[in-house]
């Protein structure tokens, strides 16, 4: 039988409510899945129990263990519950920017952008605690199981959607804001060897289209918009659409919100290779 499960309501109070809702939907309506929802969903009091044994799940291997990554997990929850409510955030937002999602079951359980980000949001509290071995670890594990490499170093707000996930590369100097959206592919990268500040500092409702690169420390102002396929290598200032090889600006202001939107349409002269750097 076919999963019957209700569209969610974006006023309703809370992700965690609603996310066990659709596990017991989909126990009702799927036998062979009523395991999962129960071990990995429906047996926990609270989202970061579920999250901290969906972590396990996806990380643990021969060298670290299920339990042991748990218990990483649970600390980074208790040490700080900000990280938690970020994970809230990110999950709702896969939701709320990806057309094919149908509830948080899905991404919670299977995508790999969403898990790869919630790695990194502790591998990050390891970093800024001085646990690099552990923090390094967990990147490793990130990028083998996930195909998403971050540094433990990045900081990204909460919100972000990674869609697919494959692909994305973000340095270790790279600020995200909130509510960001990347497609696979995207790099936040370097220009050189040199070492310092030298990854780019993405403003809040930034979307980053596949494959697009932006190199090097520099600025891309809140709601602005990378093209797919581009390659950033100056500032792009607020609301403004960034595209080519090498991006050049093509339309300023942009759309409203082009993070939450998804919306990656370019003005007729950007496609005719006309430009409009105004």
């Amino acid at each position: 039988m076919a999963q019957t499960l209700e569209v969610i309501d974006a006023d309703a109070p809370g992700v965690w409510p609603q996310l066990r809702q659709e596990a017991q939907a989909v126990m009702r309506d799927e036998a062979s899945l009523a395991s999962l929802m129960s071990a990995v969903i429906l047996h926990h009091p609270d989202l970061a129990s579920a999250l901290s044994y969906q972590m396990a799940r996806k990380l643990g291997d021969q060298e670290m263990r299920a339990m042991s990554v748990r218990e990483v997990a649970q600390e980074a929850y208790a040490a700080d519950p900000s990280i938690v409510r970020a994970a809230e955030a990110d999950l709702h937002a896969v939701f709320e920017r990806d057309p094919a999602c149908k509830g948080y079951v899905q991404p919670f359980l299977h995508f790999k952008g969403f898990q790869a980000l919630q790695t990194h949001r502790i591998a990050h509290w390891l970093w800024r605690r001085g646990r690099e071995a552990l923090a390094f670890y967990l990147q490793s594990r990130m990028s083998e199981q996930f195909q998403v490499d971050i540094h433990p170093a990045a900081r990204i707000g909460e919100g972000a959607f990674f869609d697919h996930g494959t692909g994305i590369v973000i340095g270790e100097t790279a600020v995200i804001g909130r509510n960001v959206s990347l497609l696979h592919g995207v790099t936040l990268g370097g220009t050189g060897a040199g070492r310092g500040d030298r990854h780019p500092k993405v403003g809040d409702g930034v979307l980053l289209g596949a494959g697009a690169k932006v190199l090097g420390n520099i600025r891309i102002g809140d709601d602005a918009k990378i093209a797919s396929g581009s390659v950033v290598l100056e500032d792009v200032p607020a609301g403004c659409t960034a595209a080519g090889v090498p991006a050049r600006l093509v339309k300023c202001p942009s759309c409203q919100e082009p993070a939450r939107t998804m919306d990656h349409s370019l003005p007729a002269e950007a496609l005719a290779g006309e430009g409009a750097d105004k």
